[in-house]
């Protein structure tokens, strides 16, 4: 190991020792000529060779929730999509530890290794105790993929593999290293396209799967380089010489030709780059040796449309050549060989000059880098979302409606009641008042998220299948290194969602507050606490329960806290109106058979007068507005879940009541209003609220009981969470 250490550090810009006389009279002749000596000796029976330099940089592993405290350890591979280049695998060439690990710390043990038996990089082994804990790496990972004797453009694709290898905490020395190199824990793989292997640097994070939910910010940085050459293979037979005028000219033609242009395209891109990261860090690139002796490399900037600076901040000169093929075709061997190590030998000085510079700018390229990824993914997610704005209609009120317009058969013509104009500007005062108190201080922002989870389900199957994959994954690679989320995935009510959602609302109001008070000491504890940001995530019921909560007198003093609200298919109008009789059927069997309380609930069944019913008051009174101090309000639905009502878990209108002049149709259109009313309420910001549709393929789950009952669906809101990711990179505002 202390051997392979000092090669690296040693670096790859020494020259060879000549072994023969021969090749010392080549050494010692100036630069130019002995190029030009090697060129016309070897340039009509040897071919180029260029070789894929791949550089990982590893920031940091960030642990959002693995199950499993213990030791782990990162594993990286390299090789080809197509088998025809399986010959030539990537071989880790060099590592650089930007900063030293705390050797002596116990939650990292050992130094990285290379294994030479499958070309893999190890990271150090390091300890994982707890969520959101940060192992910081700053490890740059270099791997060689070579072309061997280039033949033409590269079709071939390369994957990069992430291993998360694991090991107990009781297991220790060569019993753990035995243990993390048995099988990996989860596998992530990248799909690097042929066209980004001659100049690519991008942000590249590495989610693992639902069950190792981790962060690890990771960056990916290719070049085109220099390799060696090769001899032609000389043709037998008396016509030898026209063979290889006829076909091996043709053949080291063509290839140097794609080769030349190839180191062309990849020094643009690396240019280019270049200039943008300096551009965008604040940060100057030294190229004090870009202009070289070459005659044939002081056009290229010219012909790349880079523009570059010389040392002394003069333009590199016009050139006269001409990179066109025709051009390229038209130069003699020499020339083509020439031109070649001219070329190679500035991109082996750039790119030296760029992992310099990285090295000394890491943390600001790569937030750099994250942005620009980030930005990349909105538009790219962007094509799957379709926007649309409805103002909010102003026929509703939340006032009472006189039962005669009922009895003939018209629907009033409603207006929207408004509020007395002096408490409307009091309050706004105070939340001004309240919100420049707020700019005045400074501290932590403590942002605090709380998961609510549906009927008969738990906390576990949350965290799995949305939590951790969906909403923590974007907003801690959003959040980065800005305050981290406190997430409450809750308990109380594993176990007892069939009771009386009150009882369920007071169970989840108590444990948010122990939670709150529990962050907001430690906060305080360690500095000034400028605000608290609650916001709530809730499935199914899990949302009737929310709203229970946030109706408790002893939440009132957290209301001034609340953020976001992100509704996934909840019923929040209750089912009235459900038109899914095979559904229907399930819940009067739940009522029937273990009278389940908050079926009763929810069908408006718990009491003889509709008035009294729960879902009637907790729209109604005036002390249990639970919808009106919360920032953002986003309701998911989707029309093929066949377990809630589409009106109830958008909040509006349904066709069903429209025409219905009953009392039960007055009392509908009454709690609609009520909770719309709340939603239009004032506020010291501008309120944002969204109505989502999802619409999910199911056509891989074919037709069964759940896809006809519309339990799919409902489900898919759990197990499937592209369409948080969209949401969360669409509307990023909402959530930081």
């Amino acid at each position: 190991m202390l051997r392979r250490l000092k090669w690296f550090i040693a670096g790859f810009n020494q020259q060879k020792a000549p072994k023969t006389k021969a090749d010392a009279k080549l050494l010692s002749l100036p630069g130019g000529e002995q190029q030009q000596h090697q060129s016309s000796a070897h340039s009509r029976k040897s071919m180029l060779e260029a070789v894929h330099e791949v550089a990982i940089y590893i920031h940091r592993f960030h642990n959002l929730d693995l199950f499993q405290q213990g030791w782990y350890q990162i594993k990286i591979t390299m090789r080809w999509e197509d088998s025809d280049y399986a010959s030539s695998p990537g071989t880790p060439s060099r590592v650089v530890q930007y900063e030293a690990p705390d050797l002596g710390s116990d939650e990292v043990l050992g130094v990285w290794k290379i294994d030479d038996t499958d070309h893999s990089f190890s990271s150090q082994p390091f300890r994982i105790r707890y969520a959101r804990q940060d192992i910081l790496l700053s490890v740059m990972i270099s791997f060689n993929l070579s072309l061997g004797k280039f033949k033409g453009p590269i079709t071939s694709a390369v994957i990069l593999k992430f291993e998360l290898l694991y090991a107990p905490v009781l297991e220790s020395g060569s019993n753990m290293q035995d243990s993390l190199d048995a099988s990996p824990a989860a596998v992530h793989e990248f799909r690097i396209p042929p066209k980004a292997l001659l100049g690519l640097h991008s942000y590249c994070p590495v989610h693992f799967d639902a069950f190792h939910a981790v962060l690890v910010d990771t960056s990916v940085h290719i070049s085109l380089l220099k390799g060696g050459v090769h001899a032609m293979k000389k043709s037998s037979g008396s016509n030898s010489h026209s063979h290889e005028e006829a076909t091996g000219e043709k053949y080291d033609k063509e290839t140097q030709v794609l080769l030349v242009k190839a180191f062309l395209t990849s020094c643009a891109s690396l240019l280019q780059e270049l200039r943008n990261l300096s551009k965008a860090i604040g940060q100057t690139v030294e190229l004090t040796g870009f202009a070289s002796q070459h005659d044939e490399t002081k056009f290229l900037a010219t012909s790349t449309e880079v523009g570059m600076g010389t040392a002394n901040g003069s333009k590199i000169p016009n050139g006269t050549l001409d990179f066109s093929s025709d051009h390229l075709y038209s130069l003699s061997n020499d020339e083509l060989y020439r031109l070649f190590h001219s070329l190679g030998d500035q991109m082996h000085y750039i790119w030296n000059t760029f992992l310099n510079f990285h090295r000394a700018n890491k943390t600001k390229i790569l937030e750099h880098l994250r942005n620009s990824w980030a930005i990349d993914r909105r538009a790219e997610w962007s094509i799957w979302m379709v926007y649309s704005k409805v103002e909010m209609p102003h026929q509703y009120t939340g006032g009472e409606i006189d039962d005669s317009l009922y009895h003939r058969g018209k629907l009033p013509a409603l207006r929207k009641i408004t509020e007395d104009p002096s408490q409307a500007a009091a309050m706004r005062a105070e939340l001004h008042r309240r919100s420049i108190a707020q700019m005045r201080q400074k501290g932590r922002v403590l942002k605090i998220a709380v998961f609510v989870h549906g009927f008969q389900a738990c906390s576990v199957l949350y965290t799995s299948c949305w939590a951790s994959s969906g909403f923590t994954a974007c907003a801690e690679s959003m959040a980065s290194d800005r305050p981290k989320i406190e997430f409450l995935m809750s308990e109380v009510n594993e176990d007892k969602t069939s009771e009386d959602f009150r009882d369920m609302g007071l169970r989840l109001a108590q444990e948010i507050i122990a939670f709150v008070k529990k962050k907001m000491d430690k906060a305080s504890r360690s500095g000034s606490l400028k605000d608290v940001k609650l916001s709530f995530v809730g499935h199914s019921i899990g949302n009737v329960i929310i709203r229970t909560a946030l109706a408790e007198s002893i939440m009132e003093p957290y209301h001034r806290y609340l953020n976001t609200y992100i509704s996934l298919s909840g019923p929040h109008l209750g089912y009235l109106y459900s038109s899914n009789s095979l559904f229907n059927s399930g819940l009067w069997l739940l009522k029937k058979l273990k009278n389940t309380r908050c079926i009763h609930q929810l069908t408006f069944t718990d009491d003889i007068d509709l008035e009294n019913t729960f879902f009637y008051k907790l729209s109604k009174v005036q002390s249990q507005k639970t919808l009106e101090s919360f920032k953002n309000i986003i309701l998911l639905s989707s029309p093929q879940d066949g377990y809630v009502p589409y009106h109830s878990a958008r909040i509006e209108m349904c066709q069903a009541s429209s025409t219905d002049y009953s009392k039960k149709g007055k009392l509908f259109l009454e709690m609609l209003n009520n909770c719309l009313d709340q939603i239009r309420s004032p506020s010291s910001a501008q309120r944002t609220f969204m109505r989502c549709d999802v619409n999910f393929d199911t056509s891989l789950q074919g037709r069964n009981l759940n896809t006809i009952i519309g339990r799919a669906a409902h489900i898919e809101f759990l197990e499937t969470d592209i369409f948080a990711k969209f949401i969360m990179w669409s509307f990023p505002e909402l959530f930081r």
